[in-house]
């Protein structure tokens, strides 16, 4: 009778152990960057202000699955000799591809919109820090950083969309680490990240990165957009349409990164069971609703729930 107890004590332990080593197999972790900055470009991407028309810079990732995003990383440039105390607001906003979310066809005011953000962002992932949706922290990563080419006023309409950029700037570069106090549910597709930085007395321009082609970032890597409100609902190539130097024109990534987990039992948003079935599937995999909330970075099983609503609206 010891000998088969033992057996069943044994038993248990190695069922326990390979049902852990089962269920963290299952949970991936995701991760994307487009590595470090490469010094050919600061494009701007502000927030509205004084005087100071809002711009935006965007660039592109993609997911296989469902994914809970809660946190992300920018590199940018402060120009103005501002502090970095001067930083005072970061919001972020994802958009589909055109043309989801976009009058279809477009005004005809830029060269053209294939392969472009929509018209306008995803509502439910809009994240700001002056909302508290988004924490924010900031690194000094050199205090002397010199882009060959920038974009900064020249965003116009066609014929005058070519200024070949407004040169080189130098600045100090940061790292921006960003926490969503609220993170992000998005489904698999293919969407635009587009990062704003409100600076006092500054701006930000957001760094390029290598844009490799052979082979690409991953399948479909598209080049970075930008617009202010002025040329808005419409966005231009960075690259191509406005500086237009080389031949083939230049394409430029934006130095980024996301992080967060992905959920590959989750419901289809617009399905009458989406929701149902992506808490059941949370639980399944962390454990417990609770431990879903805990381990994804939500701040209560409210706000999770909510989350899951909103992705399944979409």
């Amino acid at each position: 009778m010891k000998e088969f107890k033992k057996f069943l004590r044994s038993l248990t332990a190695t069922v326990l152990v390979g049902g852990f080593l089962a269920t963290s197999a299952w949970a991936d972790g995701f991760s994307f960057s487009t590595g470090t900055p490469d010094g050919r470009l600061g494009a701007l991407s502000r927030r509205a202000s004084d005087g100071k028309l809002e711009t935006e810079t965007a660039d592109d990732f993609i997911l296989q699955e469902t994914t809970v995003i809660n946190q992300a990383t920018i590199n940018g440039l402060i120009l103005g000799g501002a502090p970095l105390a001067n930083i005072t607001q970061v919001e972020v906003e994802l958009y589909h591809v055109f043309p989801l979310d976009s009058v279809n066809p477009p005004s005809g005011n830029v060269l053209s919109r294939v392969n472009s953000p929509a018209d306008v962002e995803i509502d439910s992932a809009t994240r700001d820090s002056s909302l508290e949706t988004l924490n924010f922290s900031i690194t000094s990563v050199n205090g002397s950083f010199t882009v060959a080419n920038s974009v900064i006023d020249g965003i116009n309409q066609k014929p005058n969309q070519t200024t070949f950029g407004e040169g080189p700037r130098t600045g100090q570069q940061v790292e921006i680490r960003i926490d969503f106090t609220r993170p992000i549910i998005l489904p698999a597709g293919h969407y635009f990240f587009r990062p704003e930085v409100l600076v006092t007395g500054g701006d930000f321009l957001f760094l390029s990165a290598p844009r490799p082609t052979a082979p690409p970032l991953f399948v479909g890597d598209l080049q970075a957009w930008i617009r202010n409100s002025s040329l808005a609902p419409d966005w231009s190539r960075i690259g191509t349409d406005i500086i237009n130097n080389t031949v083939p024109p230049p394409t430029f990534n934006m130095t980024f990164s996301l992080a967060g987990e992905t959920i590959p039992e989750a419901g289809t948003p617009g399905e009458p069971n989406c929701h149902g079935q992506t808490v059941s599937a949370l639980a399944h995999q962390f454990g417990s609703i609770s431990d879903a909330s805990a381990a994804l970075k939500f701040t209560s099983v409210k706000v999770l729930q909510k989350e899951v609503r909103a992705f399944c609206a979409q």
